[in-house]
């Protein structure tokens, strides 16, 4: 069983009315979640987004019915034990993992 030690926080983007009377796109939060977080290291893909400056993990959270809404346009942000807070862009749809009661997904910082 994976050890869930990070705060997840999900969002989906969505097109919401400005003080103005206008539109804009913005991240609209949707559910916190606990989750596992483990970092990505070699392979030629990952090493070419470390060039690019960017950070690839895989995020574990507990199935649920609210887990599965989550698509590859949703976004997440993750926070340590320690506090550090990063965005990540969701880039698949969760699967279910090995571990009964479990879905994963690539996310990209």
């Amino acid at each position: 069983m994976p050890v869930l030690d990070y705060h997840a926080a999900f969002s989906m983007r969505e097109i919401v009315e400005t003080d103005m009377g206008g539109t804009e796109d913005a991240w609209v939060h949707q559910f916190n979640e606990p989750a596992n977080v483990r970092h990505l290291r070699g392979g030629e893909s990952v090493m070419q987004a470390r060039l690019a400056s960017r950070n690839q993990v895989i995020v574990t959270i507990r199935n649920s019915e609210r887990a599965r809404q989550i698509t590859s346009e949703w976004q997440v942000r993750l926070r340590s034990r320690s506090g550090v807070v990063k965005d990540y862009e969701v880039k698949e749809d969760p699967r279910p993992t090995e571990a009964d009661g479990f879905l994963e997904f690539l996310a990209e910082g």
